[in-house]
């Protein structure tokens, strides 16, 4: 299996509510409450883990309460490679309700200052070239700028590393700038960053982007390369939480591209992956043979380029 790397620059404490239904301006009484430490990268990780990869983690982490997050460090077995900066984590409130409804809540998180920058570049400068690949994903926390951004995923790309990003506004406009390896944006972040130009698969593939995936909820999944250019529909599954669901498809894609899948298969398994995020709770692949029966019930065709 492959070396990963995955940085998540802005993570989190996911607190979650499970509750039957949100009631604005009442007193809303809660089914359960769980705390997970996430970011995108890091459900990522996770769910690459359970796939059999090797996983180092990093970005920036505040040091002020750290403990959940080297707790999952060290359940999972990762390599900790996050640079801590004064001031604590955020923490996002997750409302989920009976219906699969998710309404977020979340905070900005510390700043980070051009020092705690520096000394990521110096590690990633250390340590990236024992890589097979690294996910970029997530938000900017505050003190990063788009243009610090955009240099950090030319400096992984120097080093040898296909660059996977996964991001929205104008961190995702200043990382196709850089022409990363693949993308997963869905239909709204695509259309924000490219304007709905009618070409813009086509512009992507330009600027060096081999995979465009695409995802648009329960529609499915678009995937654009060089080599075919496919579209799955997901299975019909009981949601408990979206959460999570593209990080899965992520890593489900990474998983089969790192492994040579044919793309049919690549797809198939990474749109199960997803389908199966939505129907709990966290992260991971938690039952495998279930996995199984939801592939079963994915749908791939061939897509016409738009």
């Amino acid at each position: 299996m492959a070396r990963i790397l995955t940085l998540t620059l802005n993570p989190a404490l996911d607190l979650t509510v499970r509750l039957a239904r949100l009631e604005p301006g009442e007193v809303n009484r809660s089914e359960t409450l769980l705390t997970h430490a996430a970011g995108k990268g890091v459900n990522v990780a996770q769910v690459l883990a359970d796939l059999g990869h090797e996983l180092t983690v990093g970005g920036f982490l505040g040091d002020g309460n750290p403990q959940a997050f080297e707790a999952l460090i060290a359940q999972r077995g990762f390599t900790d490679a996050f640079i801590r900066v004064p001031g604590e984590t955020r923490s996002n409130i997750k409302i989920a309700e009976q219906d699969g409804r998710v309404t977020d809540i979340n905070a900005p998180g510390p700043q980070v200052t051009e020092q705690a920058q520096s000394a990521l570049l110096e590690k990633l400068a250390q340590i990236a070239p024992d890589f097979d690949a690294v996910v970029v994903a997530g938000s900017l926390p505050r003190g990063v700028s788009p243009q610090w951004f955009q240099a950090l995923l030319e400096q992984l790309k120097r080093c040898g590393l296909k660059v996977a990003l996964d991001t929205s506004g104008e961190a995702l406009r200043a990382g196709l700038k850089a022409g990363p390896w693949l993308v997963k944006p869905n239909t709204e972040e695509l259309a924000d960053a490219l304007g709905n130009a009618p070409d813009a698969i086509s512009q992507l593939h330009q600027q060096g982007v081999e995979h465009v995936v695409v995802s648009d909820g329960a529609a499915g999944v678009s995937w654009y390369s060089p080599g075919a250019s496919l579209h799955a529909t997901p299975p019909k599954v009981v949601v408990a939480s979206t959460v999570g669901a593209g990080d899965s498809l992520l890593a489900g894609m990474l998983h089969g591209l790192l492994t040579g899948d044919t793309p049919e298969q690549t797809l198939r398994r990474a749109t199960a992956i997803a389908a199966m995020a939505v129907t709990q709770i966290g992260f991971g692949i938690s039952d495998h043979a279930q996995l199984a029966r939801l592939e079963s019930g994915v749908h791939v065709r061939a897509l016409t380029e738009q």
